[in-house]
């Protein structure tokens, strides 16, 4: 296909084959997983599911792709679709609007993909996936907290358990090892640098349940809303899309 010339031309037409046959699952449209979705798109990736339960809200509007004033109130996932698909109209594109979670998780089947990604905000619900995508062949990962940061050099890219200077990833390691652990290895995208909000907005009484759960505060019990710019969380979904992009170069070789 055309669309994809200039990327045959770096990668080669074997790449665009394996990438055409691959099947990647995203959880998490905000301003990490929606980044991510796209560049999967844009570098060929046949088989993309992604699993959203939110609608684009105001808020969203300074960091989601699929947040503009236009789409405020409909669903991420339907926003996504349409977009995605104006890309790539070959590209087979699944959404759920659903949250995942424990109650959930049996829905969505991922012993039948190559790349889970993992771009949640909730504490609870991201403990639970990467619990469940340890346990499947496919490659996982993880986008820890983009909040806070302002700096694109201070991001790295690291093995779960070498992540360092993050809170979200310190709160997410203290949980899977009061279950026991994980055994598989997975990499992330995160950052040490602690940029310090200059307002405070208080999750509960604004009502933002999402907040309440989110990465941002992880061990707080009155969850405030932490800032977070347009680029940052942009260059941690791209960075994630990188991961699958360069591990499928490798296969491709």
């Amino acid at each position: 296909m055309e669309i994809f010339q200039r990327t045959g031309l770096l990668f080669g037409d074997s790449f665009l084959e394996e990438a055409a046959h691959k099947k990647v699952i995203l959880f998490g449209l905000g301003g990490v997983g929606s980044w991510c979705a796209e560049m999967l798109v844009r570098s060929g990736i046949g088989h993309i599911t992604l699993v959203d339960a939110d609608v684009v809200a105001e808020s969203n509007i300074n960091r989601q792709l699929p947040a503009t004033t236009a789409t405020v109130g409909r669903p991420k996932v339907e926003v996504m679709y349409e977009r995605l698909k104006e890309i790539n109209p070959m590209a087979e594109i699944t959404i759920q609007q659903r949250i995942y979670s424990s109650e959930t998780h049996s829905l969505f089947g991922l012993d039948s993909y190559d790349y889970i990604v993992d771009a949640i905000d909730s504490l609870e619900h991201k403990v639970h996936l990467i619990r469940q995508a340890c346990l499947t062949p496919a490659k996982l990962y993880a986008s820890m907290g983009a909040a806070l940061k302002t700096d694109p050099l201070k991001m790295k890219v690291a093995e779960f358990n070498k992540v360092t200077g993050c809170p979200l990833a310190a709160a997410v390691r203290r949980r899977l090892r009061a279950g026991g652990g994980v055994d598989k290895k997975f990499y992330c995208v995160f950052s040490e640098e602690q940029f310090k909000n200059k307002g405070s907005i208080d999750a509960e009484k604004m009502g933002d349940t999402a907040a309440m759960q989110s990465e941002t505060n992880p061990y707080s019990a009155h969850k405030r809303i932490n800032g977070t710019c347009s680029y940052m969380p942009a260059m941690f979904g791209m960075t994630l899309a990188s991961l699958i992009i360069r591990d499928i170069l490798a296969e491709s070789l």
